[in-house]
């Protein structure tokens, strides 16, 4: 069916559609721009890329945690010293953490930045895996950028494959596309060594990485590979948790960190 706009065919009408049509295209470009990924670099943001030999001399530290936590007092936390926290959401294409929307909405309300992250399934396309996780976590102002959990998975019940280089960067890279478009950041990826080791060295180079050293220093056991985040331990412990939990340190000083947060936390 025609428009019944499509008939009026004067000169004046013909202008007016035009500027019409010029009002729109610009407020595209402006939505667009609104857009953009916040995914800066270290120089874009001043950061200064500060080096120490042991997790403890990094200032600011933060968490990691799931359904197994079970339930977290956040004021707590936050009180003792969490300034961030990576909570788990979904796995695979149809898996969500029983605890993900309980602790996105408490870890906020006690003013704990946060983000949520991904644990890959090596069996399943990386587009799909992004719907599910689109699917169930909430684009959000103030929001820490989405993490994929890329490891291996010997023990699975159901896959316990492991794609050639080329398939895994491929496939990471649709989901990386996906959730950056979605959400407006830049995906960041926490990486173990032997997953790096055998098929990440020097891969993803626009990304930001978090990794896992627990015996080491990761300058030490990755190869060519900065990193924004530094799994140390898995089995600290805060107030508010019951148990063990992995901590997490920033790389980079207080400073760094106030750039860093401002830069990508959603306007």
């Amino acid at each position: 069916m025609r428009d019944r706009h499509e008939t009026n065919s004067s000169p004046a009408a013909r202008r007016g559609t035009k500027r019409r049509l010029a009002m729109a295209g610009m407020a595209l470009v402006l939505a667009l721009a609104g857009c953009r990924s916040t995914a800066l670099s270290v120089a874009e943001l001043g950061l200064s890329d500060m080096t120490v030999e042991a997790s403890h001399e990094y200032p600011i530290h933060g968490i990691d945690v799931a359904k197994y936590q079970g339930d977290i007092d956040w004021n707590a936390a936050r009180q003792g010293g969490v300034a961030f926290a990576f909570l788990k959401a979904t796995e695979g294409g149809d898996r969500l953490d029983d605890r993900f929307h309980e602790n996105w909405r408490e870890a906020r309300a006690a003013g704990v930045p946060r983000g949520a992250y991904h644990f890959w399934y090596h069996c399943r396309p990386g587009i799909e895996q992004a719907r599910w996780f689109i699917d169930n976590v909430p684009r959000e102002k103030g929001a820490l950028p989405p993490v994929i959990d890329v490891e291996w998975t010997p023990f699975s019940p159901t896959c316990t494959k492991r794609p050639p280089r080329e398939d895994l960067i491929r496939e990471v890279m649709a989901m990386s596309d996906a959730l950056e478009r979605q959400y407006g950041q830049r995906p960041i990826l926490y990486v173990p060594i032997d997953v790096h080791r055998e098929r990440l060295v020097a891969a993803f180079p626009r990304h930001e990485f978090w990794v896992r050293a627990v015996a080491d220093h990761p300058d030490n056991v990755y190869e060519d590979r900065k990193f924004r985040f530094w799994q140390y331990t898995a089995t600290g412990s805060v107030p508010g948790i019951r148990g063990e939990v992995d901590r997490n340190a920033f790389a980079g000083s207080r400073a760094d960190w106030a750039k860093w947060l401002q830069a990508r936390m959603r306007r």
